[in-house]
């Protein structure tokens, strides 16, 4: 419904300037706009403001024609120039109301109601501009709603994302205490364990033995060898007593 109004407001100013001015561009325009040629009908309704840069149906039929092409941008600054251009109060509502269906669909509800509102400050008794103004209004309300169910999303998506957190931390402080007191466990076991064995009359025994100790070990047993040598030796030079057999 938007479209269609839209596009009952260029065919009328369109037919009633071409009726006045004979303007041969705004003449081929609505031909190719008719025909669906909304580039072509564009470039048509160009020149005629070329001709005529005041022409009312020139720049209202090109604001259309840019809106059929989705230039909606494009097509509410043109609006914007007329409505703010013309005396003429029916001028000035069609064009504001054209100007909110453009806006409407850029997806600028806020501006398009504004616009609409213009509009019938001009023409109280558009209908179709206050259907129009309705729809923007509902589509507006289900855009903040669906805003405040987002942010309340988020809302509780960070929220769960802190207890996660915060489950985590003391998930962790529990785990660094349990390995603590394991640790401070085995700690007071061994203490225990050692007291014990002192106790008993046991030393613990090392891994290894010193430098040192292994050369005083080494000494005796050098020492110890020596001696047993000598005692070998004295003993070899004693003899072995036996009976001599003379040979008669």
């Amino acid at each position: 419904m938007k479209q269609l109004i839209m596009m009952v407001y260029m065919v009328l100013l369109g037919t009633a300037a071409f009726a006045q001015q004979e303007k041969k561009y705004i003449h081929k325009g609505n031909e190719l706009y008719k025909q669906g040629k909304y580039t072509e009908a564009e470039a048509s309704y160009r020149s005629s403001v070329e001709k005529a840069k005041s022409s009312v149906a020139g720049n209202f039929n090109l604001g259309d024609a840019l809106y059929k092409q989705k230039k909606f941008d494009n097509a509410a600054q043109k609006f914007t120039e007329i409505a703010g251009s013309s005396e003429n109060k029916q001028v000035k509502a069609q064009a504001y109301h054209n100007l909110g269906n453009s806006l409407l669909e850029a997806k600028k509800l806020e501006e398009s109601i504004a616009a609409y509102k213009k509009s019938l400050l001009n023409n109280p008794k558009d209908d179709q501009t206050r259907y129009n103004l309705a729809y923007a209004q509902e589509k507006l309300k289900q855009q903040q709603q669906q805003n405040k169910n987002d942010k309340n999303k988020d809302k509780n998506k960070d929220k769960k994302d802190q207890q996660n957190k915060d489950q985590q931390d003391k998930d962790k402080k529990n785990q660094d205490n349990k390995d603590q007191k394991d640790k401070d466990k085995q700690d007071q076991d061994k203490k225990d364990q050692d007291k014990k064995d002192q106790q008993n009359g046991q030393q613990p025994q090392p891994n290894q033995l010193s430098k040192e100790d292994a050369e005083r070990m080494l000494e005796a047993l050098k020492n110890e060898e020596k001696n047993t040598q000598d005692k070998l030796k004295n003993k070899k030079a004693k003899g072995v007593k036996g009976r001599i057999v003379k040979d008669w």
